[in-house]
């Protein structure tokens, strides 16, 4: 990452810390973050016509009750810990992604 990049990912992510203080909660109810994110990434806008949703809202479900139920998290910070669980999963693969398209190329 260049010094630029850098620059302008602080910028970016103060811009986002700001938005995030300004936002009430309120307005995020109107907020309709599925459409919001589709035009980004259109899988949010066709995936439940593909996936057995109720199936997986379950298995999520349970594994929020968990939380709850373990470490005595309200229903929000269960789901902002998931969240984040599924984040890190993420990251890890795209990691991994990252280097074995290295190690091919070498």
């Amino acid at each position: 990452m260049t010094l630029d990049e850098l620059i302008d990912f602080d910028l970016d992510v103060s811009q986002v810390e700001e938005a995030i203080e300004r936002s009430s909660e309120e307005l995020e109810e109107k907020i309709d973050w599925t459409n919001a994110w589709s035009k980004r990434y259109p899988i949010l806008a066709t995936y439940q016509n593909e996936v057995n949703v109720p199936l997986y809202a379950l298995r999520i479900r349970e594994m929020l009750d968990g939380l709850k139920a373990t470490h005595g998290y309200s229903e929000l910070d269960a789901m902002l810990a998931l969240k984040d669980i599924l984040y890190g999963v993420w990251k890890q693969s795209k990691e991994k992604e990252t280097s074995a398209k290295a190690g091919r190329a070498n």
